[in-house]
């Protein structure tokens, strides 16, 4: 009898663990998690290797990788090579030695499914490994290498998970869901060391707008645009040159920073506080100079945002648009029409910039980043008040003097350095025809 078809009175059945089920197939064929007439209990994939003898409850110096949820865990400092060792599945390279060479490399990804060959993100492109095909068996030891149990089942029950980890080289940020041929994963490297605003060949007013000793600073890009580096160029900056106290609130970490001359506590959601908004909320009462906001997803953490900002608070965060003048727009739109108004003066009052950011591929093999930057003066906080952001799009190209710039002068700049071709700048631009024309000498 299923649960449906039990009586209400009936007492619940007492609960039991299925037996795992078999593979699934390594290439096509619709399988249970893509069939909701499946109970979610036939499901449920097995948490060891298949075929592989019972092992004993990890102790506490061998706990995996601290990737979500709350429970005890290993110090941060112990790297998951050696919280969780395991060996290779039928001569399978174990997760950390595929880390270890999309590292070596250079590549920022990995992307891992059953059914799939290992791949590496290179420089923006997806490129495919020697390695086989990977199989379920092979895939749930690498989970076992970065989970623990009580992880790989909160995976089974909602089919999918966010979290990171850290090798003694990288720290990565790990992404796990199901799909169609199996279970697949991402993983983002991020380096153990910060590069610095020099490094990273960023203009030099990403430094100003650090002495700011309130307001709202933005980064902003599509996902992979390295708005995390450079929040944490930013942040490592101040850490070095000002005595601050800086909470950061992420889903995950990402860049560890060590306290020097500011006081840094990074708290993730999920381990050190149950909701993001809850955290912005409570920083503000924890004596912050600086806040880190790692996205701004909602109203709720706008409004918070704002109000730290208002209140005698740096607050930095980011968002997932393309431009300085499309991101004010998308603060605006999550407000009603008859809140637009006071949401406009609230935003001239608070924001100090918005630097909108992409990267491209450089003639020299790597990456560049590109940036639309939009300093808050009294000039951009009118128009922003009055609603005229039209304006302000006509405004930034001729404000260079106060570090702004478009994305197309940025472009074009790399161009004249030589570090990019016609093509590629023509290939990032937004405005591709106002690109031809400075390639071309007419603006």
């Amino acid at each position: 009898m299923t649960d449906s078809q039990r009586p209400p009175s009936s007492p619940p059945p007492t609960p039991r663990v299925p037996p795992a089920p078999p593979p699934r197939p390594p290439v096509g064929g619709v399988h249970a998690a893509v069939n909701p007439s499946i109970p979610a209990q036939t499901m449920a994939m097995p948490t060891t290797p298949v075929n592989s003898p019972p092992t004993s409850p990890p102790t506490p110096a061998t706990q995996p990788a601290q990737a979500g949820g709350h429970r005890p865990s290993a110090p941060p400092s112990m790297p998951a090579s050696v919280r969780n060792k395991q060996q290779p599945t039928h001569g399978s390279p174990t997760l950390e030695q595929i880390v270890k060479e999309a590292f070596d490399k250079g590549f920022s990804d990995v992307h891992l499914g059953v059914g799939e060959v290992p791949r590496f993100r290179n420089r923006g492109e997806m490129e495919a490994t020697s390695y086989p095909v990977t199989t379920l068996e092979t895939f749930m030891s690498w989970l076992k290498e970065i989970l623990n149990d009580e992880e790989i089942r909160r995976f089974q029950d909602t089919l999918d998970f966010d979290g990171a980890t850290q090798y003694e080289f990288a720290r990565v940020r790990i992404n796990i869901f199901d799909a169609l041929r199996g279970p697949a994963l991402v993983m983002r490297l991020i380096p153990l060391k910060i590069l610095t605003i020099e490094q990273l060949n960023l203009p030099p007013v990403f430094k100003d707008v650090c002495h700011y000793h309130k307001g709202l600073i933005l980064v902003t890009g599509p996902t992979g645009s390295g708005k995390s580096t450079t929040m944490a160029a930013m942040i490592d900056y101040i850490n070095n040159e000002m005595p601050k106290n800086i909470i950061t609130i992420e889903d995950p970490v990402e860049f560890v920073h060590q306290s020097r001359k500011s006081l840094i506590k990074q708290r993730e959601v999920g381990i050190h506080t149950l909701k993001f908004d809850n955290a912005l909320k409570a920083s503000l009462r924890e004596d912050p100079d600086i806040i880190l906001i790692g996205e701004m997803r909602d109203k709720e953490t706008v409004n918070t945002a704002l109000k730290a900002a208002q209140t005698g608070h740096l607050v930095m965060g980011t968002l997932h648009t393309n431009s300085a003048v499309k991101t004010i727009e998308r603060i605006l739109q999550l407000y009603e029409p008859d809140q637009q108004a006071p949401m406009r003066v609230a935003v001239a009052e608070s924001l100090v910039a918005v630097i909108a950011q992409g990267l491209c591929r450089t003639t020299d093999g790597k990456r560049a980043a590109f940036h639309d930057i939009m300093i808050n003066t009294d000039a951009i906080r009118d128009y922003i008040r009055r609603g005229e952001l039209d304006e302000i799009e006509q405004l930034i190209p001729r404000c260079t003097f106060d570090g702004m710039c478009t994305m197309n002068q940025s472009l074009y700049k790399l161009y004249e350095a030589g570090r990019i071709t016609e093509e590629t700048a023509l290939e990032m631009s937004p405005k591709t025809n106002e690109m031809a024309q400075m390639l071309r000498g007419r603006v």
